[in-house]
């Protein structure tokens, strides 16, 4: 795989940093409408990308047999008028990533923090977009607050992917024969909470092929997408969403997984998978270091593990620590060489 694969799994990173309050009636209409524009961009990205995959679908191809998978422009502007069958592919990715960003929402709202509409982000990756965010517009005051509002967005989103997950595994079919094409060294592999579900599937419907000779649909290679970015957002470091919930319990376990993750991604990098480098490099960027949020009274009445141990097993459920097969550094290094 080259740098596409670097580009497809770059999602946004939910930055929760608060930043100086803006006057209401200088800011709202001019962030709503961008809001807007980019929420269109990010429908149109997906869908279109989703008719790539639909295509492939229906002619019993997994949705990346060619380099003209990998970068469909051109074969998209010339079949827009399917621009529909993109839409179970955009609709279940969107939903994933509104649900996630919602649980952010609602929970400041809980916790009267203030907080913007989540800004989609469309990009020329293999999903079409580059993840969302929403930002704070005031400081989080209790430790308390922080895990309920990070824990809350991979919670929703989770919860959201799980029945698309079970339709699309549903919905799959067998890989056509003599179906190989230029890109059958390149195999994506499947978090746990997939193998556990098409397991579940083929209980119910024993006709269900197994992951390795399934052809997805793109209801479950959107829903793949987003479980693993989910996955990503609950790695227990920096200002991802596992680095707020780690941070809640301690400072100083938030600082040592952080340093250990970073350790950590540039080994997978290595002899995994080459998106871990820049993961890497993102989480010793200025920008991800936490900011400080003392402990309160409630903090110390209330407790909390339970809520942790939610995400710890969402992310056991969610990792994958190599999402592609043949895409580690010292595989494209040989694979430039010889």
């Amino acid at each position: 795989m080259s740098t596409f694969g670097l580009l497809d799994v770059t999602p946004a990173i939910d930055t929760m940093q608060a930043v100086q309050p803006v006057p209401y009636w200088r800011s709202s209409t001019r962030r709503l409408v961008l809001q807007a524009l980019l929420a269109a961009f990010t429908f149109f990205s997906t869908t279109v990308i989703g008719m790539r995959y639909m295509y492939n679908f229906r002619l019993g191809l997994p949705p990346l047999v060619t380099d003209a998978d990998i970068f469909p422009y051109k074969w998209i502007f010339q079949n827009l008028n399917h621009f529909a069958d993109g839409l179970p592919f955009s609709l279940t990715l969107l939903g994933i990533l509104l649900c996630h960003e919602f649980g952010h929402f609602i929970a400041c709202q809980r916790h009267r923090v203030k907080a913007t509409l989540p800004y989609m982000l469309p990009a020329p990756t293999l999903s079409g977009t580059a993840g969302a965010v929403i930002r704070l517009r005031s400081r989080i005051k209790s430790r308390k607050a922080l895990l309920h509002i990070g824990a809350s967005g991979p919670i929703c989103g989770f919860i959201f992917a799980l029945p698309c997950l079970v339709y699309g595994l549903w919905l799959s079919i067998p890989i056509a024969p003599g179906s190989a094409g230029e890109l059958d060294h390149f195999r994506v592999n499947s978090p746990l909470i997939i193998i556990l579900l098409r397991n579940a599937v083929h209980f119910f419907k024993p006709d269900t092929p197994g992951l390795l000779q399934m052809v997805p649909h793109p209801i479950l290679v959107a829903s793949w997408v987003g479980v693993f970015i989910t996955s990503l957002n609950l790695l227990p470091a920096g200002q991802l969403d596992g680095g707020h919930v780690v941070y809640s319990v301690s400072p100083k376990l938030h600082k040592a997984c952080t340093n250990l993750t970073i350790l950590l991604a540039i080994v997978a990098g290595a002899g995994l998978w080459i998106g871990w480098m820049l993961w890497a490099v993102l989480l010793m960027l200025p920008g991800m270091k936490h900011p400080t949020v003392k402990a309160t009274e409630e903090d110390l009445e209330s407790p909390r593990m339970g809520l942790v141990c939610v995400c710890g097993v969402m992310f056991l459920l969610t990792m994958m620590l190599q999402p592609f097969n043949g895409t580690s550094l010292i595989e494209l290094f040989h694979k430039l060489h010889y």
